[in-house]
């Protein structure tokens, strides 16, 4: 499937300046197809997955327990 500049900003969460900034940097793959440049969406699939795989990895950081520090002297 294929997306417009203003699409494809929305389904990042970015402005269109944005977008179009990294298709000028050649970060995001277009075709042009006379009037438009049209972005396919599955180039996109694999930063989602590094995205989940990082905020799960967060969460699990999260959970675990601070050690005890066996560094600390307790002065009480």
């Amino acid at each position: 499937m294929y997306l417009t500049i203003k699409e494809t900003a929305e389904y990042l969460s970015l402005t269109e300046a944005h977008v179009e900034s990294l298709i000028q940097q050649k970060r995001i793959r277009t075709v042009h197809d006379g009037d438009q440049f049209l972005i396919y969406k599955e180039q996109f699939k694999s930063h989602f997955e590094q995205l989940e795989k990082y905020k799960q990895q967060l969460a699990d950081e999260q959970g675990e327990p601070i050690p005890d520090d066996p560094d600390v002297k307790d002065e009480d």
